[in-house]
């Protein structure tokens, strides 16, 4: 692996286009989302009106995040029926595909924290301030407590995830100085530091990720040849190790951990196609089947 640049081998073996195709997919996703939004505001096309809160489109569809609800409720506001449906409609299929891919293939501030990232492994910067990845369950109760205390969607005033698209409609003024100092937090002070440390938004898709039949699995592991450059470009890398590595514990190849964000990286990078996309009932190929079908082969 060049530690600068993770990924090379795979562009030789497989093609530039194989070796970015997730990451592009994303992108793609990302910022079509975002032109939804602002094609309203910018040219009159209400395709999509409001924001990633809460938003309709087409005037028929309601889609809203079910976080921002749980903290509507708990700061006792009134709730629309049609803001439950679109919360319900939206939890669905979150916990269909997984939560966390509202982290890496709808969330605008995954461009600045991914941006920090891939910086940081051209600058070459190792050292990393610590903190526990489970502060950010921490900020998630504590943002639900101080709506409840205050009465008010308090997280909401702050999130950069809000201000962000908010700032994108009407100006990002303040917003600057928040979406700056996250992407500084990532690229000097901790490694992946806001979305797998601190964002209690992150933390919240997290958990409807526990029942998600789509799942990333290390399907070819046997193949791995310890390059780690799935681990340098993973957000998440401490879900890779047991499915990666757990053949010998009875660990299946299926990554299982509500924190994995289904980004599609360890796919891309890996010159060898030990991942791909699976389903949460995907178990390996038992060793003593592929030598028999290496014997037919053979043969």
């Amino acid at each position: 692996m060049s530690p600068l640049h993770p990924g090379r081998e795979a562009v030789l073996a497989k093609g530039w286009w194989r070796a970015h195709k997730w990451l592009l997919l994303r992108r793609t996703s990302q910022f079509g989302i975002l032109a939804l939004f602002l094609a309203g505001p910018w040219f009159g096309w209400w395709i999509v009106k409001g924001n990633l809160a809460s938003s309709l489109t087409l005037d028929v569809l309601p889609l809203t995040d079910p976080y921002v609800l749980l903290q509507s409720f708990l700061a006792g506001h009134a709730v629309a029926a049609t803001a439950i449906l679109g919360a319900a409609i939206v939890t669905v299929f979150y916990l269909l595909v997984g939560g966390r891919v509202y982290c890496s293939w709808v969330c605008p501030l995954n461009l600045v924290t991914d941006a920090a990232a891939w910086l940081r492994r051209r600058l070459n910067i190792k050292g990393s301030a610590r903190m526990s990845r489970q502060t950010r369950y921490w900020v998630l109760g504590l943002t639900f407590l101080l709506a409840l205390l205050t009465g008010t969607l308090a997280w909401e005033m702050v999130n950069p995830v809000s201000m962000f698209h908010r700032g994108l409609i009407f100006g990002l003024g303040f917003a600057w100085a928040i979406i700056l100092g996250v992407f500084l937090f990532d690229l000097f002070v901790l490694r992946q530091g806001w979305c797998g440390h601190v964002c209690p938004v992150g933390a919240f898709y997290g958990l409807l990720t526990v029942p998600s039949l789509v799942r990333v699995s290390a399907a070819q592991r046997e193949k791995c040849d310890d390059c780690m450059d799935c681990f340098a470009v993973c957000p998440e890398p401490q879900v890779i190790r047991p499915a990666l590595k757990g053949a010998e514990q009875g660990i299946g190849p299926v990554i299982r951990s509500p924190q994995c964000t289904n980004c599609g990286r360890c796919i891309d990078v890996c010159a060898l196609d030990v991942f791909r996309f699976a389903t949460r009932f995907h178990s390996a190929t038992k060793p003593h089947i592929r030598v028999a079908q290496n014997k037919e082969v053979s043969s």
